[in-house]
């Protein structure tokens, strides 16, 4: 008889490869040879300066492929995290097995073995792992970050950021299961490790005084970000 252990660990290991499958390289690459997605440059806004993207996934393949292979690229990253996880809770219905699936799809998303552990924030990964856990949450959370940022901030960054910390409230108001909180407070640590290097190049920006310039830049350079300005246009909101 397999040990739980075993079987746990193949689960996680096989996520984890699974989730560090670049889409975002391999489409850029068949779209157009000898593009490397790594090295796109992303504007500084009312300036003629770049700096080369720190995240590698459909935001950054979306800002040199344009919408619809960026919506693409993360239609795929979002089903490499959510197959499996599906796949897992209706063979193995306990949290700790499902929900370890889609943190590891993440975290596998983000530092890939393939490419040296150099890969996406984990945005699109950890949808696909919410809808399979509890897609409701996927509409809600989002919307309900758009109004705190939005409405009752009036803050861009809280209105993109904010869904992720809401689900640990919504998770446990929602199940009042340790186990699926300690699942939104993990796909919470994965993103915020993500983004350090993100937060280094703010830093830097920052202490140039060119804090708002970067932030610009980095909206417009894709798709969602350009939606976040149009709805801060609607909402009045300086950015």
């Amino acid at each position: 008889m397999v040990e739980p252990l075993v079987i746990l660990i193949g689960m996680f290991t096989a996520s984890y490869l699974i989730g560090g499958i670049s889409f975002a390289r391999i489409i850029s690459r068949l779209i157009s040879p000898g593009l490397d997605v790594a090295q796109v440059q992303i504007p500084i806004d009312q300036s003629s300066e770049t700096y080369s993207a720190v995240s590698i996934g459909a935001n950054s393949a979306s800002s040199v492929l344009g919408a619809k292979w960026g919506m693409i690229i993360a239609l795929l990253d979002i089903l490499k995290v959510f197959v499996p996880t599906l796949l897992v809770r209706l063979f193995f219905p306990d949290p700790l097995f499902f929900g370890g699936v889609a943190l590891t799809g993440m975290a596998g998303h983000i530092w890939p073995v393939y490419y040296r552990f150099h890969g996406g924030s984990g945005y699109s990964a950890a949808v696909g792992g919410l809808l399979a856990i509890d897609w409701l949450a996927v509409l809600v959370t989002p919307l309900a970050g758009i109004i705190l940022g939005m409405v009752i901030l009036r803050n861009v960054t809280v209105a993109i950021l904010s869904w992720m910390w809401l689900l640990i409230p919504w998770f446990w108001f929602r199940t009042h299961n340790i186990w699926f909180v300690f699942f939104a407070v993990g796909i919470n640590i994965l993103f915020f490790l993500a983004m350090i290097p993100e937060f280094k190049v703010m830093l830097k920006f920052k202490k140039e005084g060119r804090l708002m310039e970067y932030g610009r830049g980095n909206l417009k350079s894709n798709p969602m970000g350009r939606g976040f300005l149009k709805i801060a246009k609607i909402f009045k909101i300086n950015v």
